[in-house]
């Protein structure tokens, strides 16, 4: 990121932008939203969508995880189209093509049209983020890139965030095509502030178009992504389908790997060879680490906080804001020790260590836990989170030169969106799992205490009696309220087993930052020469 202003030998110097460079920021930052926006915005739809669709809830999943599934496909790629096409029409017209399949998407009156105009979303938006990121180094002197990369950094943080609480309050005092509908004026003034103002239109060459390639990559991590998305609801392996596309996914993936190290590949799509680099080895395993961590983490905490703490749907999006805005503001406090020059990869450490932390607190919430509780923990957790993601990329691309920055971006972005969606099926796997374990295990227990389980039951069947409830139903009642405190305990359980879990892997990643070399930042985009 601080080193992406050498995305290509041609890219513009920060001198010739003036003023027009905070333009240029608000531009960038619109179209980065747009892209983190979709992915979340419509969950709390979902089902009003099945309905007007004429679609069964599994089937509807199939609007989220199309967007994604692009998404993933086009993340490595998007270096390579850059150098094609050149940066600013890349840009541009990918948010043009999202405008106009997000306008598309309000439009659809079918299942199968709202899939094909989602995954053509998904593949538009791929570079909002990466290529976006990349630009904002190339338009700024190196003294105000933390700045702008910070600023930056709380939009693309909060939105995900905000985004469930907002596709609720559109969809409860409009329509949900509304949804899809807000993109437009987004994207048109996105691409209004970007087009006429950013200069880096260069093109690199290249000559062929590696479609062998573009084909196993597409099979590999399209039929890996489908099987994060749907083993869990399909018992996984027990699952035909699952089973035929884990292997396609590993064998594409592999016959992919193979050929992009080919020495008779004259043009590969993605070029792993800039995995040679120790440095961006190690980055884009603890970035894998920490997609599962931001990712996890935003699946379970509003489910958590409804089911357990008793959060109304918009209370668990608003809550969710303040861990937003110290993700964002803890990006720009990571950037500016970099510029001070503190080696990124001691500032990722801290960040490892207070990801430890907050997962560890988190593990061990109980029924009982307070707003507070919740809230210190989440806080840590975005700074962690915040200290780790910005420096690792920075220590991860800081020795990489030329068009191989690029590259080595856009495997990050890969990474951290692939942990992502490996966070999100680890996380409801074991939430399933997890829970039935500890519920058959308490219920157990409860029922070798029969003494006090009745005692209880009495307590409970005596205060709806003083309600008005006749015995028989204050029995029922007092049994049925025992056994939804069981649940809620189990599901608390099975929750702290994911964060734990989650430690686990944050630790585990630690010493591969010792990989890297402590190289001190300062300077921002000149610090990548």
């Amino acid at each position: 990121m601080a080193a992406a202003a050498a995305l290509k030998p041609s890219a513009v110097t920060s001198t010739g932008y003036g003023s027009a460079r905070w333009i240029l920021l608000l531009g960038f930052s619109l179209a980065a939203i747009l892209e983190v926006l979709d992915t979340s915005i419509i969950n709390p739809v979902l089902p009003t969508m099945a309905g007007n669709l004429g679609s069964t809830t599994e089937e509807i999943a199939w609007v989220s995880t199309a967007y994604i599934l692009a998404n993933v496909v086009f993340l490595p790629m998007t270096a390579w189209l850059s150098q094609r096409f050149g940066m600013r029409n890349y840009v541009v017209s990918s948010i043009g093509i999202f405008v106009a399949s997000s306008v598309m998407c309000g439009f659809s009156h079918s299942l199968n049209e709202m899939i094909v105009w989602r995954i053509a979303q998904g593949a538009a938006g791929a570079p909002l983020i990466s290529m976006t990121q990349a630009s904002i180094a190339s338009v700024f002197p190196p003294k105000e890139q933390q700045i702008a990369i910070g600023l930056w950094a709380m939009g693309i943080t909060v939105a995900p965030s905000v985004a469930p609480a907002l596709g609720g309050w559109i969809a409860d005092n409009y329509a949900w095509p509304w949804i899809f509908f807000i993109n437009v004026p987004v994207g048109i003034l996105s691409a209004s502030l970007i087009w006429p103002l950013f200069k880096d239109t260069a093109k690199s060459s290249v000559s062929r178009i590696d479609y062998l390639g573009i084909g196993l990559l597409t099979a590999g991590l399209a039929s890996i992504q489908y099987v994060l998305e749907e083993g869990n609801s399909k018992d996984w392996f027990e699952s035909d389908l699952i089973s035929r596309l884990s292997l396609l996914g590993v064998v594409s993936t592999g016959l992919f790997i193979a050929w992009q190290l080919s020495s008779r590949n004259k043009a590969p799509v993605v070029n792993l060879r800039v995995l040679k680099d120790r440095g961006l080895s190690a980055a884009t395993v603890v970035m894998f680490v920490a997609g599962v961590g931001l990712y996890s983490g935003l699946y379970m905490f509003p489910i958590f906080s409804q089911v357990v703490l008793g959060f109304t749907p918009t209370k668990s999006g608003v809550f969710m804001l303040v861990p937003g805005v110290v993700l964002g503001v803890g990006m720009m406090g990571g950037n500016i020790m970099i510029e001070k020059g503190i080696p990124a990869r001691d500032v990722a450490m801290a960040g490892v260590v207070f990801c430890i932390i907050a997962m560890w607190l988190l593990g061990h919430s109980t029924p009982f836990s307070n707003q507070s509780d919740a809230q210190f923990a989440l806080d840590f957790r975005g700074l962690g989170l915040a200290f780790l993601m910005l420096p690792i990329t920075v220590a991860g691309i800081v020795n990489l030169r030329g068009r191989a920055i690029g590259e080595g971006a856009a495997l990050l972005g890969l990474a951290r969106q692939f942990g992502g969606s490996v966070g999100i099926a680890i996380a409801s796997t074991e939430l399933t799992q997890m829970t039935v374990f500890h519920r058959t295990h308490l219920a157990a227990n409860a029922a070798q205490g029969a003494p006090a389980l009745m005692d209880r039951v009495n307590m409970y069947a005596g205060a709806f009696m003083s309600k008005g409830m006749d015995s028989s139903h204050a029995q029922a009642a007092a049994l049925k309220a025992i056994d939804g405190q069981i649940t809620i305990q189990a599901y608390t359980m099975a929750t702290n087993n994911v964060y734990i879990l989650t430690a686990i892997l944050f630790a585990a990643s630690f010493p591969i930052l010792l990989l890297m070399k402590r190289a001190k930042g300062g300077g921002g985009a000149a610090a990548a020469h």
